[in-house]
Formats: C-alpha cells, sequence, structure tokens
C-alpha cells in the first residue's frame, strides 16, 4: 500500500475515532456494547495500519489491509446485531445477547475471527507480552479438567462457548476495560494532545529550567518536575520518558551527571506521572468502575494528594543530595530560553486555566467524560487569542494523528485483557485464586501484601500498567478488603506497585526508554531507576497501614486536616534519611555504614504502629526510636562538618 494512500486511511480514522468518541460519550445513541464494538473497530484497524506486519514482500500492505477489513467487519457483525435498527437481520429474531446459548455457526465464525484479529492487532502494538498471557487463559479455559490441582483445575469449556463469553458479549472484548478505554481515558489522550498541539506542555520544561536554574542540580529538578507534570496528562511512563527525557536527558548530562543517573531519574520521575491527580492515567477511571463501595473521581484525586506529593518530594530529595555528592552545576542563564516574564506567557496561562477548569467542572458534579470534553473545548476556544497557540487545521488534524497513535496501543491492549477477564469470569479462577493466597497469607495481612506486591511487579513487567492494575484488581483486589484493609487503599496499592513495575528490573520499561535516549547500558539505567523510585515501593504499605496518607479513616470515612497533616509528618520526616542514604550525602559524603544506619532510621519511622495515640494519629516506639536515631547522625555530621578544614 503506497504511504500516501495508508496515511490519509489513518488520518480518516483517526479524526473519526475521535469524533465519535466526543460525541457518543457526551450524546449516546447505541447501546453500550455498539459503542464499544465501534470504538474497538477504529482502534484495531488502526491497529494495523499503523503497525505494519514487518516482513519485507511487496504484498505485506496486503496483509495489513485485509487484517484492518476484517477487523472493521467483525465489530460491524456485532452492532448490526445488537442494534436495533437492524432487527430485520438477526437470526432467529433474537439479538446477539438475547440468543446467548443458542448462537449460530456464523456467530461463531465471526466470534472466533474477532478473538484472533484481537490478539495480532495486540501483538502488533505491544509485543508478544499480552497475546500469550491471553492465550494462556484461553487453553486454560478449554483444558481445565486437565489441570493439576496446585493449578485451579475446572471442568472444561468448549470452544463455543468460550468465543461467546471473550467476544460476542459484553463479559469480554467489549467488557469493563474497552469501557473504561472509552469513557475516560481515550478521551485524557486526547486532551493531552491538543495541549501539546498550543504549546502549553512545552511550557511545563521552560517554566521549570527558569524554576531550578540557580539551584543544585537544577536540571536533575527539572526532569523531576516536568516529568511529573506531563506524566500526569499521558498517563504512560514510557511515552512521558520519551517525550521529557530527549531534553532533560542531555541537560542533566551537561552539568555532571553520568548516562545511566539520568536515564534513571527521568525513569522513575515519568514512572510517578500517573500518580499525580488530577488525570492520573487510566488507572484512576479503572477505580470508579472497580472499587465496592463506589468512590467518586474526586475521592480519588483527594485520596491521591498526599502520596503524590511524597513521591516526588523523595525524587527532589535525593536528586538535591546526589546532586551535592558529584557537585553538580547550576543550568547555565543560557539554557534557560524564557524571559523573565515566562511565568506570564499565555501558554502558561492556557495550561493552568485548562486545569482547573477541569477540576473546576468536577468539583460542580459534572461527570469525568463531561469534565474533560468541556475543559477540551475551552482548550481550542482560548487557543485561538494567542498566535503562539492558535490551532490551525493541520495542527488539530496532527492531534487527531496523535491521539491515535497513543491511545490504539490501549484500545488494543483493553480487548485482550478483555478475553482474559471473560475467562475469569466463566471459569472461577477469579474467586479461586484469591482464596488461595488468603490461604497462604492466614491472618498476616503484611505476607498477603507482600504477595500481591510480587504479583503485580511481576505482571507489570510485560504489560502497561493500567492493564495490570486492572487484572490484579480483578482477581486479587478482594484479598486486601477480606484483610481489614480500606478498599480505596486496597486499589491504590495494586496501582502503585503496577507503576513501579515500569521501573522494576529485568524488564523496566520506562528505563529501557530512558536508556536508549541516554545511550547507556539497559540494566545500568533500570537498577538507578529503581534505587531512585525506592519511596514508591515502600508508600503503598504505608497507606493500607495508615490510611490518613489518603485523608480517609480505617473504617474509610473521610477525616479532617491534624491526622493526615500528623501522618504526613511522619512519613515525610523518614524520607529524609532514605533519600540522604540512597544518594550517598547528608552534609557530606556518607560511608556505608551511615548509610545503612540512615536506612535503619528510615524503616523505623515507616514502621506503623499504635502504642500511643496522638490527635487520632497512631505513633510507635520504633517512630521514636527512628526519629532519635536520624538527630544523632545530623548531629554527628554537623559536626564533623564544621571541623573539617
Amino acid at each position: 500500500m503506497p504511504s500516501s494512500i495508508r496515511g490519509h486511511l489513518v488520518r480518516v480514522l483517526a479524526i473519526g475515532l475521535s469524533l465519535f468518541v466526543l460525541a457518543e460519550v457526551n450524546y449516546a445513541q447505541l447501546s453500550p456494547q455498539s459503542q464499544l464494538a465501534i470504538f474497538g473497530l477504529f482502534g484495531l484497524s488502526l491497529c494495523f495500519l499503523l503497525f505494519p506486519i514487518g516482513f519485507e514482500h511487496k504484498a505485506a500492505w496486503l496483509v495489513d489491509l485485509v487484517s484492518g477489513l476484517a477487523a472493521v467487519l467483525v465489530c460491524l457483525y456485532v452492532v448490526v446485531q445488537t442494534e436495533p435498527a437492524f432487527r430485520s437481520t438477526w437470526t432467529g429474531g433474537l439479538s446477539l445477547g438475547d440468543r446467548a446459548g443458542a448462537e449460530s455457526a456464523l456467530d461463531f465464525f465471526v466470534g472466533g475471527l474477532g478473538v484472533l484479529i484481537v490478539l495480532e492487532a495486540t501483538r502488533r502494538c505491544l509485543g508478544w507480552a499480552i497475546p500469550v498471557l491471553a492465550s494462556i487463559f484461553l487453553i486454560y479455559a478449554l483444558s481445565g479438567s486437565s489441570f493439576p490441582t496446585w493449578l485451579f483445575p475446572h471442568r472444561g469449556y468448549p470452544i463455543e462457548r468460550i468465543v461467546a463469553q471473550t467476544f460476542l458479549h459484553s463479559q469480554g472484548v467489549f467488557g469493563i476495560a474497552l469501557k473504561v478505554m472509552f469513557s475516560y481515558v481515550f478521551l485524557f489522550v486526547l486532551f493531552g494532545a491538543f495541549l501539546e498541539a498550543t504549546g502549553a506542555t512545552g511550557f511545563i520544561v521552560d517554566l521549570a529550567k527558569r524554576l531550578f536554574r540557580k539551584s543544585p542540580g537544577g536540571a536533575a529538578k527539572v526532569a523531576v518536575l516536568s516529568s511529573g507534570l506531563m506524566g500526569s496528562l499521558s498517563g504512560s511512563a514510557v511515552a512521558n520518558t520519551a517525550t521529557t527525557g530527549t531534553f532533560t536527558i542531555p541537560l542533566m548530562r551537561s552539568i555532571g551527571f553520568r548516562p545511566h543517573i539520568a536515564a534513571g531519574v527521568t525513569a522513575a520521575a515519568s514512572s510517578g506521572g500517573a500518580l499525580v491527580p488530577p488525570v492520573m492515567g487510566a488507572g484512576a477511571y479503572m477505580m470508579l468502575e472497580l472499587v465496592t463501595p463506589p468512590v467518586t473521581y474526586l475521592q480519588i484525586i483527594r485520596a491521591a494528594l498526599i502520596p503524590a506529593f511524597i513521591y516526588y518530594l523523595a525524587l527532589f530529595l535525593i536528586v538535591h543530595f546526589y546532586s551535592q555528592r558529584i557537585g553538580a552545576g547550576d543550568i547555565e542563564p543560557k539554557d534557560s530560553a524564557l524571559p523573565e516574564s515566562s511565568i506570564f506567557r499565555y501558554e502558561g496561562f492556557l495550561f493552568a486555566l485548562a486545569l482547573s477548569a477541569l477540576v473546576g467542572f468536577l468539583v460542580a458534579g459534572y461527570t469525568v467524560f463531561r469534565s474533560v470534553s468541556v475543559a477540551l473545548l475551552l482548550v481550542i476556544v482560548l487557543s485561538f487569542f494567542n498566535e503562539r497557540t492558535r490551532l490551525s487545521w493541520r495542527s488539530i488534524e496532527k492531534a487527531f494523528v496523535k491521539t491515535a497513535r497513543g491511545g490504539v496501543p490501549l484500545v488494543a491492549a483493553a480487548a485482550s485483557v478483555g478475553i482474559i477477564l471473560g475467562v475469569v469470569t466463566l471459569t472461577g479462577i477469579g474467586t479461586k485464586f484469591p482464596s488461595t493466597i488468603l490461604m497462604i497469607a492466614g491472618d498476616n495481612l503484611l505476607l498477603a501484601l507482600i504477595l500481591i506486591m510480587v504479583g503485580s511487579i511481576v505482571l507489570g513487567m510485560g504489560l502497561p500498567s493500567a492493564v495490570c492494575y486492572l487484572l490484579m484488581a480483578t482477581l486479587i483486589g478482594p484479598i486486601i478488603g477480606k484483610l481489614g484493609v480500606v478498599p480505596l487503599a486496597a486499589h491504590f496499592f495494586i496501582f502503585y506497585f503496577g507503576m513501579m513495575s515500569m521501573v522494576t528490573p529485568p524488564v523496566a520499561l520506562a528505563a529501557y526508554a530512558a536508556a536508549s535516549i541516554a545511550e547507556c547500558h539497559i540494566m545500568s539505567a533500570a537498577l538507578a531507576a529503581f534505587r531512585f523510585a525506592l519511596v514508591g515501593f515502600t508508600l503503598p504499605f504505608m497507606f493500607v497501614f495508615r490510611p490518613e496518607l489518603l485523608l480517609l479513616s480505617a473504617d474509610g470515612s473521610e477525616v479532617g486536616f491534624l491526622r493526615p497533616f500528623l501522618a504526613s509528618a511522619i512519613v515525610i520526616t523518614g524520607i529524609v534519611p532514605l533519600a540522604a542514604a540512597i544518594a550517598g550525602y547528608f552534609g557530606g559524603a556518607l560511608s556505608a555504614a551511615m548509610r545503612a544506619v540512615l536506612i535503619v532510621a528510615a524503616a523505623l519511622l515507616f514502621y506503623p504502629g499504635s502504642d500511643v495515640s496522638f490527635a487520632g494519629v497512631g505513633l510507635s516506639v520504633a517512630n521514636a526510636a527512628g526519629f532519635v536515631l536520624l538527630v544523632i547522625v545530623i548531629v554527628r555530621q554537623y559536626g564533623r562538618k564544621k571541623t573539617e578544614p
């Protein structure tokens, strides 16, 4: 297929996809299954155009075209067999949903083809990990009776039943995973693409350079701030790393950071972006569908505030101490392209107003999709009042195409995860697996949390973090609730470790992306990212045992200001020695023994307990011991510094 024709088809489908989502989520005309089928139609067909099959042959384009057309046909079949407007074509006069258990041979053929198309589209977009995992679940559904006892055997199901469950009905491909992408995630990808088209997101980096120009290791702090803000919009650790890393990594190297350290800082900061409200990537929207009892979007944002602040404060402290240790220079004035009045540039005004409007509409009680739709319209309208931000038809088209390129892999991933979730529902493994973990852990909450952490990290090594969260929340989310954990805290626990898998060796995808930019060894970058993001591995345990960090009480109700403030003060005090130990500097270079002492002090400060209660916040003897140990180290380091010539 000539590249010009392929490009034209991509543009048409990308614009069609964006306009369809905007129209249908705000003014629904179709049934939920038909909405998702058309969403899948656009997304899957775009997969085959944006990600060619890859082998060199003059007819290779024909495979892409036929695959794309097949995706269109199988999705259209679901629409036609669901919508009352096409009642005359229904088999036996019954819709696809009404003839569950009595599907025709044509239904099964289309469903089987649809499953194969979803797996192939996902393979092209995201590699083999998700299709292989989905295939394992399909084999499990088919051959469950032959599995040993420790692999959760079941009676097994015929192919027809599996196909119906995973593609033809609403518990598989066209289920909750695709619904979240359609109703929430795609709109935020579109919102971010339009903000970038106006230049408003580029302003973030310029402003960060201005703020930290004269600070030790200012370039690393630019990376932390810009990656956090950009990551909140994109929700993708890898995409965020690739976007901000292209200028923050060279900037860090120019002031003395070694390549793998620069890559590690960028990867750690980018991975935390999806933890930052108000956007938070896909995970927050999935929580709206999965947390029981249900929570609102504002409750999720509210709960995310303190953990996100603590995560980025820890990163700032680590890069600050590390910069002092290596004597990293300041950002030269010539590297900051902004005039003194940069904070008043129209791009900054547009960015601030867009996010303020988004939050304001949510507070006013608008639904999530209506809030982001109105905020997007506001961005488009306000962009025309300044020549630098004004959107031309060409830039709008590019924003649509960029959205498609960023959103299509998520569509394919969600469709594949739908296959897995369909099998989970069909076979009952969703209840067997949690029961096994409960049996292993007994009444030991900490052991159960560690098992869930390991599962989330292992799954997240090959899956997008939002997909990892969805799988883990579905499979084992109820476990923590049975152990007495606040439901929202349980889901945040799983969500955080899904994000941390992006910087966990050996498969640390965000670190891989950063390493390619920094031109350094992949594993060195992954280990550095893991080290810088270490607080992200401790935070989930903290807010499970101290729900005040999520602005919640132990029974899940909201709390006032004092208890979260005191709980945060304890945790932040613990972050200081942890950051110093990781960086190897605390008023002076630290020996291995002093770093170990600081790690012990941090662990004691993080340790939960209620030996003493102050204003409703439990304090342990361990916390007091950690504080005393920290003071001793501070006095020692200060005394050493005074005696140095």
